[in-house]
């Protein structure tokens, strides 16, 4: 399969397209720019057949009822718990997708930013490195603000089921927020040395105006303070008594960032 990154909203955004090599079938990612999606996947040669959507917010589901009116016949999944726009069809935890011959797609129901947040699983049945897409859940470096949910759901979300992902998975994330995110981790874990790293790696590419995803779950274990509040030494930091009091009070901290 073949990833296809399409920048939109003054570059802030991501959408994607997922290309089964194969068949040229393609799977639209939160198409909210309609026609910047619909320019890349004529670019690639692919024919856009579904779409998926990880949450009900504007910048995502917002291009739904035009990818229909576009493409005939597309499906559009979104979760079940959702009111995503344009949906035809919901899904629920655990549901699976088939795109094209080779690609095989995952719901994991990933709430708190909304209550029937989905992330994507994707792998292919030619053994290449699987993928996921985290929408607002989970960001290189950090997580999205809890406009739904809890800290004991985004806690499941990102350190139950996606930190259970293998740790090659390559994170495809909604937005291109990872220099701030790492500016914040870096004050919370001074002296992680992999933080530092990939927050200058981060600044060079932003300024070459190039993307700093995907990013890797092995990488998020290491350098996303969401996902390491499981360590005594975080908790510590946060004077909090548990992973999900740490977690609660790492967002806070990160709201008054304002992002």
């Amino acid at each position: 399969m073949k990833i296809v990154p399409v920048q939109c909203f003054e570059d802030d955004r991501y959408s994607y397209l997922i290309i089964d090599e194969s068949t040229k079938e393609a799977a639209a990612v939160d198409p909210a720019d309609t026609e910047k999606v619909l320019q890349a996947a004529a670019a690639n040669g692919a024919e856009i057949k579904i779409v998926l959507t990880t949450h009900h917010h504007h910048y995502h589901a917002g291009g739904n009822e035009k990818m229909k009116e576009m493409v005939a016949g597309v499906r559009v999944y979104g979760g079940a718990l959702d009111d995503v726009e344009g949906c035809t069809h919901g899904v629920q935890d655990g549901d699976t997708i088939a795109l094209g011959a080779y690609t095989s797609i995952t719901c994991l129901l990933t709430p708190c930013h909304t209550n029937g947040h989905i992330s994507y699983f994707v792998s292919s049945k030619d053994g290449g490195q699987p993928v996921v897409f985290t929408g607002d859940t989970l960001f290189a470096g950090g997580c999205g603000k809890f406009f739904e949910g809890t800290a004991e759901q985004m806690y499941e979300s990102l350190c139950k089921t996606l930190a259970a992902l293998p740790k090659l998975t390559l994170v495809y994330c909604a937005h291109e927020y990872t220099v701030k995110n790492l500016e914040f981790a870096s004050t919370i874990e001074p002296d992680n040395v992999r933080v530092k790293e990939k927050l200058e790696w981060a600044r060079q590419q932003r300024k070459l105006n190039l993307p700093t995803v995907p990013s890797t779950i092995e990488d998020e274990l290491e350098t996303n303070p969401f996902l390491r509040v499981d360590l005594p030494k975080i908790q510590d930091k946060l004077e909090s008594k548990s992973p999900v009091e740490a977690l609660k009070k790492l967002r806070q901290l990160k709201d008054k960032n304002l992002s």
